[in-house]
C-alpha cells in the first residue's frame, strides 16, 4: 500500500503540477526516507501520527543532518501528506505543525590581526599613485573605524548640510550615516589620518573636474558603488598574499573582534558599530572566545594532546 500511495503522489507532482524532474527526484528521495522510518516503526503511512515525525526529525538531527536538509525533507513530508488530506486518506497532517530545528548562526568571519596589519600595510607596486593611494585610505577607514560598506560610499569629502557623511580629517573623526537613517561618529586613527591625507591631496581628477562631493570616486569623477569597492578590495587583498578574498564586511567584523579582544569593552563596540540592540553586537564575544581558545590550546601545558607519545 505505501509504495502505490507514493507512486500516486509522485505521478501527481510530475503530471498535475507539472514539476521539474529534479524536484521529482528529490521529492521521491524524501518519501523513500519517510518510507524507511515508517517500516522501522512498523506503522502505515497513512497511520503516522505527530509523535512519529518528530522522534524520526531528532533521529535525523542526532545523526549531524542540519537544519536546513530537515526542512527540505519536511517540506517534502508535508506535501505528500496535504495531498493524502485532499483524498480523502488522512484525517489530518502529521507533518503540519513539525518544525526542523534552528540551524546554528554562523559566526562572522574575521580576520586574524597579522592578516588585517598585512592589508592595511600593504602597497602596491603599480604604477598609478592616485589608486593605490585611494584604495589604502578605503582599507584604513573600513578596518580601522569598522565603516560599513554603504557608509564609505556615503562619505563625502566636505561637510555639508545635504551630506549623508562625511570625515573631519583634523578632528579624526568620521561622521556616518548609519541603518535607518542613525547618524553617528567614530574615530579615525593616524594611519586613516594619513591615507586620506595622502588620497585628498591626490582625489580630484582632470584638474578638478569631480562630479560629486564624494570622497571616494571613480576615474571619470562620479561616486564609487559598493559593488566596485568589493571587486577592489578583493583584488587588493590577493595582491597582499592573503589566503581568501576579503569583502568590506570581513574588516568591519575584524574591526569589531579585535577591538574587544584588545578592550572587552562590550558597549562601547557596540556604539562604534552603531547597533541599535546590544544582542548583535555579542555575537563577537564568540569570536573572542575561539580566540582565546586557540591561544589556550597553543599555549597552555594542560590543553596540550599527547599523540603517540608526544605533544
Amino acid at each position: 500500500m505505501a509504495e502505490d500511495l507514493v507512486q500516486r503522489y509522485l505521478e501527481h507532482v510530475r503530471v498535475e503540477k507539472r514539476l521539474a524532474q529534479r524536484t521529482v527526484e528529490l521529492y521521491t528521495l524524501d518519501l523513500q526516507k519517510l518510507r524507511h522510518y515508517a517500516e522501522q516503526a512498523k506503522v502505515e503511512l497513512d497511520q503516522v501520527q505527530n509523535t512519529h515525525i518528530r522522534r524520526w526529525v531528532a533521529q535525523m538531527h542526532g545523526g549531524g543532518r542540519s537544519g536546513r536538509g530537515i526542512a527540505l525533507i519536511l517540506s517534502g513530508w508535508r506535501g505528500f501528506y496535504t495531498w493524502l488530506g485532499r483524498e480523502g486518506l488522512v484525517a489530518s497532517n502529521p507533518v503540519q505543525d513539525v518544525r526542523a530545528p534552528k540551524a546554528g548562526k554562523p559566526l562572522p568571519k574575521a580576520l586574524s590581526v597579522d592578516d588585517s596589519v598585512q592589508l592595511a600595510s600593504f602597497a602596491s607596486d603599480s604604477n598609478d599613485p592616485w589608486l593605490e593611494a585611494r584604495d589604502s585610505a578605503m582599507v584604513e577607514l573600513l578596518y580601522g573605524s569598522g565603516l560599513r560598506v554603504s557608509e564609505l560610499t556615503g562619505l563625502d569629502a566636505v561637510a555639508s548640510a545635504s551630506a549623508r557623511g562625511w570625515v573631519d580629517v583634523q578632528g579624526a573623526e568620521a561622521h556616518v550615516l548609519g541603518k535607518g537613517g542613525k547618524r553617528r561618529t567614530v574615530p579615525v586613527g593616524r594611519k586613516a589620518v594619513e591615507a586620506l591625507q595622502r588620497w585628498l591631496a591626490l582625489r580630484d581628477p582632470a584638474g578638478g573636474q569631480a562630479e560629486q562631493t564624494a570622497l571616494f570616486i571613480g576615474r571619470n569623477g562620479t561616486r564609487l558603488t559598493a559593488q566596485s569597492i568589493w571587486q577592489r578590495l578583493q583584488r587588493r587583498s590577493l595582491q597582499a598574499g592573503l589566503a581568501t578574498p576579503v569583502h568590506p564586511h570581513m574588516l568591519r567584523h575584524s574591526f569589531a573582534s579585535h577591538l574587544l579582544q584588545s578592550s572587552s569593552d562590550l558597549r562601547a563596540v557596540q556604539e562604534l558599530l552603531g547597533h541599535a540592540n546590544i544582542t548583535t553586537t555579542q555575537v563577537y564575544t564568540r569570536l573572542d572566545f575561539q580566540h582565546l581558545a586557540k591561544a589556550y590550546d597553543a599555549a597552555h601545558p594542560r590543553a596540550r594532546i599527547k599523540v603517540n607519545g608526544q605533544k
